[in-house]
């Protein structure tokens, strides 16, 4: 979704459109996101009366990113091929912008590419030693 700004209120709504008009259906939407501090229940609740916000948050099932490993962060990987392919010029407005990034989330989801992973969990506990405990044993 493109918006002029992206604060709790802006998030909300989001939510609310992926909730009432992309996924209606869902009985529960498992949304992987990053940590910014407006991207929580808390901005339903911000922007809706109470209601309609426990109707909201009732719905997803938030799991949240780490922050040290952004750069294993599927969304963050896909942002940055957004940019790349995208958005590596100017546009005049916003209705172009919305255009650009809608025809290029559709062609990248018929194309239906992935991640080759190629970082190993060995590799993981070299560079990352200091997020991996060692028990003796």
């Amino acid at each position: 979704m493109v918006s002029a700004r992206r604060t709790r209120i802006d998030w909300a709504h989001c939510i609310r459109d992926l909730v009432n008009v992309h996924y209606p259906d869902a009985e529960r939407i498992v949304l992987v996101q990053d940590n910014l501090n407006t991207h929580t229940p808390a901005s339903l609740y911000a922007a809706f009366p109470p209601a309609e916000a426990k109707r909201l948050a009732d719905r997803l099932e938030i799991h949240y990113t780490p922050k040290h490993g952004s750069w294993l962060n599927m969304a963050e990987i896909e942002l940055a091929m957004l940019a790349q392919q995208c958005l590596d010029r100017r546009l005049p407005d916003q209705p172009t912008l919305e255009r650009e990034v809608e025809a290029w989330k559709a062609s990248r989801n018929r194309a239906g590419r992935g991640v080759n992973w190629r970082f190993t969990t060995e590799d993981a506990r070299i560079k990352l030693k200091h997020l991996y405990p060692t028990t003796q044993g």
